[in-house]
């Protein structure tokens, strides 16, 4: 609705309509200022800054459409409602271009219409107000956003070039074992993480990680993660020599270190340890699906072992397993995005599929690559790692 209390100012310079024009108006509530010419109107105007001018077309000084044109100059959206006892078409057609609100013609037998239109303008005058203030906000609401999601993709590209770095070479060789990986995001940053690397002239470490949930949160715990191992293995050296350590004192090392930051994030994982003198393999596994797959022989079957989540609770243990390393080989780690992309409608029938996708891809991760569709992906709902390490792989 209209503001009760709103200002109008009539223009006419015949006195007794001007009067009774004034009288009717403020006696329905509204302030009214008069001036006799177009002059005397454009210095009330400027002075008390109206809502609604009111104004004849035929005055001495200056007319109504030159009126109408500087109230528009100086106020764009103001509305002007002409009372002319001169009913020229052209006159009205100009007046209505010009952006007057009405046209009424004198002698107005009912003042109820001027007030109808007086209220109607001033409403139309409020709503365009509105829409351009909604129109602003939206506008500045937008550069907001625009300047926000700026800042969310450099943090995001930064975010994700620090992953990067992070993640090691790849394909990577030492000595006559062999790594590679893939880490396919679901979104920009990966809450998936694979990082494998020599320890000493023996021993080689290697894991992969799944954090809950997706996004910068979850990549954030992949740094921390990278940290707490950097981290473990340095403590662990006295003298230049790393101690003899166990895959599960990692796990229960990251365990009471994520449960510490309390980040409300838990991370599957499996480590592992290769000792290249004895060719045995030392691994544990925290609650990660599915399990590691061996390749051999043309044949592919799954590692054994369990675990509880990592980072989740304060009582979990962690258990080592110990297998003898064929000559010929190669071991595939996979995040459980994959399963997304396995035949079956249970996760039985699609952990069953795995070890023969895995020996029709020969065991190698560009097999994977093939055997997945990994170029073709797109839109996944989760993350996707994969981490292949073999020796003597034909």
């Amino acid at each position: 609705m209209h503001n009760p209390s709103a200002t109008l100012l009539i223009i006419d310079d015949d006195d007794v309509v001007r009067a009774s024009l004034a009288a009717y108006l403020d006696d329905s509530g509204f302030r009214v200022l008069q001036a006799a010419n177009g002059p005397k109107g454009l210095e009330l105007f400027d002075a008390e800054h109206p809502d609604l001018v009111i104004c004849d077309l035929r005055m001495p000084q200056m007319d109504g459409l030159e009126l109408i044109r500087l109230v528009s100059e100086r106020q764009a959206d103001l509305p002007v409602i002409v009372v002319s006892g001169a009913g020229v078409m052209s006159d009205a057609v100009e007046a209505l271009r010009l952006g007057a609100a009405d046209y009424l013609i004198k002698p107005l037998e009912d003042l109820a219409m001027l007030e109808h239109s007086v209220r109607r303008a001033l409403d139309r005058s409020r709503l365009r107000l509105e829409n351009r203030r909604y129109r602003e906000q939206l506008e500045s609401a937008n550069r907001d956003l625009q300047a926000s999601l700026n800042l969310l993709q450099e943090d995001q590209n930064a975010g994700r070039q620090v992953q990067m770095n992070m993640l090691p070479v790849t394909p990577w060789a030492a000595d006559a074992f062999h790594f590679a990986h893939q880490i396919i995001p679901s979104l920009y940053l990966s809450g998936d993480f694979v990082d494998y690397f020599r320890v000493d002239d023996r021993r080689i470490v290697f894991y992969l990680a799944d954090v809950s949930g997706h996004g910068a949160s979850s990549a954030f715990v992949t740094v921390l993660l990278k940290f707490m191992t950097t981290r473990l293995l340095y403590e662990s050296r006295r003298n230049g020599v790393l101690r003899e350590f166990k895959p599960s004192e990692v796990l229960d090392h990251i365990n009471r270190g994520l449960i510490n930051c309390k980040l409300g994030k838990h991370v599957t994982m499996l480590g592992g340890v290769i000792d290249e003198e004895r060719g045995i393999l030392h691994y544990s596994i925290g609650g990660h699906l599915p399990l590691p797959v061996m390749f051999t022989n043309g044949g592919g079957s799954y590692l054994q072992g369990r675990g509880l989540p990592v980072g989740l609770f304060n009582e979990a243990t962690y258990e080592d397993y110990e297998l003898e390393l064929p000559e010929s080989f190669s071991l595939t780690l996979l995040s459980d995005g994959i399963l997304d992309l396995l035949p079956g409608e249970t996760l039985k029938e699609k952990e069953s599929a795995l070890p023969g996708l895995i020996a029709s891809a020969g065991g190698t991760l560009d097999g994977l690559r093939r055997v997945f569709g990994l170029a073709d992906l797109r839109d996944m709902p989760d993350d996707i790692a994969l981490l292949v390490l073999s020796r003597n792989l034909a």
